[in-house]
């Protein structure tokens, strides 16, 4: 039995190896097919992966309130008096640690919450500057952001507290500024005050597009300090004074950042709860803002399951694609092989007539619409795997070509060739040899 299989694939390689054109040609529906399935599989697989990773940077079940410094009420824009002249705008505190304790004290679902203050500032060491951020923190904001040390300390209750001139440093901040020295101990300049270096964060790889669509800072190129020491040694903007009390509700100061914090990130302990629990905190700061919405609150987990159902789509329209594809490559190939058959009447007479049974005819004309469905799906991985490559490059768009993918596309390649190759090795096997051997 081994032996009759093994010659009749002999003969099907030796029929499609003596007509090589005719077979390219045949394949090219599977070669086309095959490989918008593995572009579409590369491009689904990676873009999960991307969503993953962003997910990781961001964390689970995270509501990000954001401050706003143009400032817009209920009523919207600016309307004028019946006297001509400008409205003020209503006053607003801005986003504070007092809006955090709010927080902390009428939701229920608060897990943890982390106020976060951005100074732009220049950081001196060793006769050298650069500019860079110095970002005031609590020790949650680590834990939200899932950042761990490389070595040194966390801020104790002291250092938070009493807003000690104490940091924690970015691993690009030790290379630029320390380089294969110990930071810790050593002091550093950010603006106009020292701070003492306690930690050093591990180095966190990130691409720029995942900062970018994120809306989140390089974390090893900052410096962190405790909320208070932000607030104390380096600026306080909820601070009022008498030119921001003459100022505060003009139209000429609308753009002047007035927030005590630039943001504020809370975790809620139930991930079904997190828009009801960013409804809520809306609601909250709205009232606690004097009707100024002067603050944004996202769900970037809610954001990026939109764009994985989005991605979703994508993919099945390339699966549609490549469905049809691999559709009219299977026509293709019973057609080619139909018209094979009847060019090859005559051998399927000699063949016959020497003894071939039905059945050997049937394997050897469905081994050759396999073999010509393996050499399209060969050829088809290959045009994938390059088109997801050139595709990630020119649109920006991850692409991760797995091994499970080529194993699917060879069985899809393979069962195209079974599915689509019986009938015409069928109606050779029903050739009659008498017929077949007088034809010319």
């Amino acid at each position: 039995m081994w032996q009759k299989i093994s010659f009749n694939l002999s003969l099907a390689f030796e029929s499609v190896l003596s007509n090589k054109l005719r077979s390219v040609l045949t394949a090219l529906g599977i070669i086309f097919g095959v490989g918008a399935v593995i572009a579409m599989l590369a491009i689904g697989t990676g873009a999960r992966q991307s969503i993953l990773d962003q997910m990781k940077l961001i964390g689970t079940n995270n509501i990000v309130i954001t401050a706003v410094t143009s400032q817009t009420d209920e009523e919207g824009e600016d309307e004028e008096n019946n006297n001509g002249e400008e409205e003020k705008k209503t006053w607003s505190p801005g986003l504070s640690l007092s809006d955090v304790e709010a927080i902390n004290e009428v939701l229920p679902t608060v897990d943890l919450i982390s106020p976060e203050i951005v100074i732009p500032t220049s950081i001196i060491q060793s006769a050298r500057l650069e500019k860079a951020k110095c970002v005031g923190v609590t020790n949650e904001f680590f834990e939200l952001s899932r950042l761990s040390l490389e070595s040194g300390i966390f801020f104790h209750q002291e250092h938070m507290d009493l807003g000690k001139s104490v940091c924690i440093i970015g691993k690009n901040i030790q290379l630029k500024f320390f380089g294969t020295e110990n930071p810790l101990g050593k002091m550093i300049k950010c603006g106009n005050t020292w701070l003492k270096v306690i930690g050093v964060i591990e180095k966190r790889n990130t691409s720029k597009s995942s900062l970018k669509n994120l809306g989140i800072r390089d974390y090893n190129s900052d410096v962190y300090v405790p909320v208070k020491t932000a607030l104390l040694r380096f600026e306080n903007r909820g601070k009022l004074t008498e030119d921001k009390i003459g100022r505060r509700g003009r139209n000429d100061a609308s753009e002047e950042n007035y927030h005590q914090l630039d943001r504020i990130v809370v975790r809620v302990n139930q991930s079904n709860m997190m828009q009801a629990s960013a409804e809520v905190i809306a609601r909250l700061l709205t009232r606690r803002h004097q009707e100024v919405i002067d603050f944004e609150v996202e769900v970037p987990e809610l954001l990026l399951e939109q764009e994985q159902k989005t991605q979703d789509i994508f993919n099945l329209v390339l699966a549609a694609i490549g469905g049809i594809s691999l559709l009219v490559g299977g026509i293709g190939i019973m057609n080619i092989m139909l018209a094979s058959v009847l060019e090859r009447i005559k051998e399927i007479g000699v063949r016959r007539s020497m003894g071939a049974l039905r059945s050997d005819i049937i394997q050897q004309f469905l081994f050759e619409a396999v073999i010509i469905s393996v050499i399209g799906g060969i050829l088809g991985v290959v045009l994938g795997y390059f088109a997801s490559k050139i595709i990630a490059n020119t649109a920006g768009i991850p692409s991760i070509v797995s091994g499970w993918s080529i194993i699917l596309s060879a069985g899809v390649a393979i069962a195209v060739g079974l599915i689509f190759g019986i009938f015409p090795a069928r109606k050779a096997a029903q050739q009659d040899p008498i017929k077949a051997l007088r034809s010319d």
